[in-house]
């Protein structure tokens, strides 16, 4: 069997150190028809010298200009040939059994657009304890997406048409594109979890976007966005537009206290406008 069954994308962008391990996760899996690509957003470190030394006929290296990791997950796709589109954050690695895993579900439940796992996580080298709020949901869990990103990107599996259906990865958002995709995806489809623990990732970086301040802007544009698709059934209209004005009211009373009190305005005017609704 020659197919391409999934396609696995790596966006990258400054993660020498990184990518080589991120690649072999993939690599040693053992489930075979995958192809990788590493879409390198504009690195200008030894990035493109460590992919090109790995010596695998599935791994193809592809450089872009600098314009965000949407940008280079969108470019992953158009370029891809497999039914399926997993997805690996150049810092995080796979047990050797997820594709394999994946497969068997996706054979069981051919009509679910999404798969995603558990995940091990890692804080600077140290085992973290997750907790109860990070269980990872399955099923319809649109109002489990709602106050924070509840699919983890490098567990992610998801049927290439889906993009066709939905759209692709916001490049306007420098960060919470994740939630923003999710929210959008989950609000039409059901997910399926596999509830085994075939991601590892290891966190606690400052060069990590989810580690960037003032991030709550970028899911309140995405909360905004949901609300004026129309697409939303009245009770999830209703959930969204709560935990906006929730979200908005927590950036609104920091962005007051730290003295910028324009921006402060701006959101707590959101506020007015969406309870009034």
């Amino acid at each position: 069997m020659n197919e391409k069954r999934y396609s696995v994308i790596i966006p990258t962008h400054n993660r020498a150190h990184f990518i080589e391990n991120a690649a072999y996760s993939v690599l040693k899996q053992t489930y075979k028809q995958f192809e990788l690509l590493v879409i390198d957003d504009g690195s200008d470190d030894e990035t493109r010298q460590v992919v090109e030394s790995i010596h695998d006929h599935r791994i193809k290296y592809v450089r872009i200009p600098h314009r965000g990791v949407s940008f280079a997950r969108n470019t992953g796709i158009h370029l891809s040939a497999g039914r399926y589109i997993a997805f690996l954050d150049s810092d995080d690695e796979w047990a050797e059994s997820k594709l394999e895993r994946t497969e068997e579900y996706t054979i069981k439940y051919p009509q679910i657009p999404v798969f995603h796992t558990d995940e091990i996580w890692y804080k600077k080298g140290k085992l973290l304890n997750q907790k109860k709020k990070h269980r990872r949901p399955s099923g319809f869990i649109y109002r489990n997406c709602l106050s924070l990103c509840c699919i983890g990107m490098s567990t992610a599996v998801v049927k290439k048409n889906l993009f066709y259906e939905t759209g692709y990865f916001d490049t306007k958002l420098p960060a919470c594109e994740d939630y923003e995709f999710w929210l959008r995806v989950c609000s039409r489809y059901e997910v399926k979890l596999i509830p085994e623990r075939l991601t590892i990732k290891d966190g606690g970086r400052n060069d990590q976007l989810s580690n960037q301040p003032g991030l709550d802007k970028y899911r309140i544009y995405a909360l905004e966005r949901m609300l004026e698709t129309g697409d939303l059934d009245p009770e999830s209209h209703d959930l969204t537009r709560k935990e906006l004005i929730k979200k908005c009211n927590i950036y609104a009373k920091g962005a007051s206290k730290r003295g910028r009190k324009r921006e402060a305005d701006i959101f707590f005017e959101k506020i007015s406008r969406y309870k009034s609704q």
